[in-house]
């Protein structure tokens, strides 16, 4: 399970002792706010509300480390701030020196796949003349031309790069998608939920990271705590990474 993966690789990550600040399982973005001796930084997890049952969880004392180890528990809550954690982490040690880059740059293949309906990156593409096929899970985000991703195990083996949503992590769908995408000479992991470091995906088959570095956290974290979508925007570094 990749999310296992990622939680031993980040444990082993942390060189020093970090001080919990703030955490939010909240709408849009859940978020982790730890500090260092070189100071801040916040993780994000994009929140999921369709995939919520019960609201519980078995956080006893929540603790940085307590919130990675249970990064690859069954429960989605844990799940996300588990991840939102170890994308804390990442960040702190993240250095983005690169001027701000766009993921859609990188795709020179013909037949692209992108996992999560994400109109930005799908019209991108079709401005480009690709051939597009985009697969969601949440039927509130189709539209005419999008698939559900149950067609992904089918298709996904004709495609030739793959853009992926970082929610695929907390649906525990990537380590499906990577297996199915063998042909896919870029696989690319995208969106703030895809903020962890890049050695985290060595050998598991993801190509590129796309995500954001929160350069203002204070400001950021306002805006997330009112809830908006574009809560960390302004205040944020666009990059993309090869792993």
């Amino acid at each position: 399970m990749m999310l296992k993966l990622l939680k031993e690789r980040a444990m082993k990550a942390i060189e020093e002792e970090f001080k919990l600040v703030d955490f939010s399982f909240a709408l849009p973005y859940t978020y982790v706010v730890i500090e260092g001796e070189k100071g801040k930084s916040i993780g994000l997890a994009m929140t999921l509300p369709e995939e919520i049952g019960e609201y519980k969880n078995t956080f006893t004392e929540p603790s940085l480390e307590e919130f990675i180890e249970k990064a690859d528990s069954l429960n989605i809550i844990e799940r996300t701030l588990g991840l939102a954690a170890i994308n804390a982490v990442s960040q702190y040690y993240l250095e983005v020196v690169d001027e701000e880059k766009d993921a859609i740059e990188l795709i020179e293949e013909e037949k692209v796949a992108v996992i999560g309906n994400m109109p930005p990156i799908v019209k991108a593409l079709k401005d480009k003349n690709k051939k597009v096929f985009v697969f969601e899970r949440n039927p509130k985000l189709w539209d005419r031309e999008t698939l559900s991703d149950a067609l992904e195990y089918i298709l996904l083996p004709e495609m030739e790069a793959v853009i992926v949503s970082g929610s695929a992590l907390l649906n525990c769908t990537l380590d499906m998608i990577l297996e199915r995408s063998k042909r896919a000479k870029k696989i690319i992991l995208t969106g703030a939920t895809a903020q962890a470091l890049p050695e985290f995906f060595k050998g598991t088959g993801v190509t590129h990271l796309a995500s954001a570095k929160v350069i203002d956290i204070e400001k950021a974290l306002i805006n997330l705590k009112l809830g908006s979508f574009r809560g960390f925007g302004k205040q944020s570094k666009k990059y993309v990474i090869e792993v």
